[in-house]
């Protein structure tokens, strides 16, 4: 009942305040604010890659992509009314709108992989996660909800091990024992520069952790009042996120630098070179099904892994009616 009455709180106070302004649409198109859980980079690059190029546009939306940060609440934009759509980092944050029956679905995911990934310098011993018991741990509030109960579960992790994390490498990097969460596509390179060695690095998907990642979300009431133009927009993010992987990822570069002036190319050039290689976002279930599908068989097995985090019924996290090709139910 708590959380229920935080839930509400936090979306009245979101509704009245909300970053992404107020702007009407163009004439005769569809407005569609779509919240980004980070500052601009390549992890949203079919997304801009998208609207840079048009593709949203020539579905009839007007979409305006409003980037987050370390404190921003994806979901509560999304279910106020704060933002039209969402962007879903990883599959325990759908889990957790189920279990309190918060009125968000999500409709697409455009990595079939989460790029979660644990780091350990590379002279630690460390040779797999299981090594990591009893080293400092450095995660995230929001990690320490979402794949840390897994961990303990799987490998006998303990709480006592948990260091917070605050986007910063130092720590890390001054001490050797220490492990770190960050995203394969962002951490591994940073720290490699910075430290001058190459760390350890240990992809959670590749240890039987089924998250998906860079899902959209959307409303219950876009869903039932607006269908056509949430299937607009998986539809030309599809197009964006193959693009950009596969096409001139110029256009999306561009933007991305511009909402995010302390981006770089390298960055974004490594990151791109990681999602092909580790099939993030084009690799899996989407080989055969397309960009940005989901499977009710690989949700079933996220919440078997997570179940003892809550008990909703896992097909209320979720919805297959918006995907190119839906996969049969």
């Amino acid at each position: 009942m708590k959380l229920r009455a935080l839930w509400l709180a936090a979306l009245v106070a979101l509704a009245a305040c909300s970053p992404a302004g107020r702007k009407p649409a163009a004439p005769g198109a569809t407005l569609i604010r779509f919240a980004t859980d980070w500052r601009a980079e390549a992890e949203h690059g079919g997304f801009y890659e998208a609207l840079a190029t048009g593709e949203y546009a020539r579905r009839g939306l007007d979409v305006r992509i409003i980037p987050g940060g370390p404190d921003s609440n994806v979901p509560v934009m999304v279910a106020s009314g704060a933002v039209e759509l969402g962007d879903g980092s990883n599959s325990f944050i759908v889990m957790n709108l189920a279990n309190q029956h918060a009125p968000v679905k999500a409709v697409a995911a455009f990595m079939q992989k989460d790029p979660q990934v644990l780091i350990a310098h590379p002279d630690a011993g460390i040779r797999s996660i299981a090594d990591m018991k009893g080293h400092p741990i450095l995660l995230s509030d929001a990690s320490k909800t979402a794949f840390w109960p897994w961990m303990k579960a799987k490998y006998g992790f303990s709480d006592s091990q948990v260091r917070s994390y605050t986007f910063n490498n130092g720590p890390f990097l001054l001490d050797r024992r220490a492990v770190q969460e960050g995203y394969l596509t962002s951490e591994p390179y940073t720290i490699a520069r910075q430290g001058k060695f190459e760390p350890a690095v240990f992809l959670l998907a590749d240890q039987g952790y089924p998250s998906y990642a860079a899902m959209v979300l959307a409303p219950r009431r876009l869903i039932e009042t607006q269908p056509a133009a949430i299937r607009a927009f998986v539809e030309a993010s599809a197009v964006g996120w193959k693009n950009y992987l596969s096409g001139d990822p110029g256009p999306a570069d561009r933007l991305i630098l511009k909402d995010n002036p302390e981006m770089t190319e390298d960055i974004l050039a490594q990151a791109r070179d990681k999602m092909r290689r580790y099939g993030l976002v084009d690799g899996g279930e989407a080989r055969q099904l397309g960009v940005g599908t989901m499977t009710d068989a690989h949700w079933l097995a996220f919440f078997k892994v997570a179940s003892s985090q809550g008990t909703a019924n896992y097909k209320d996290a979720f919805t297959l009616d918006f995907l190119p090709n839906p996969p049969v139910k």
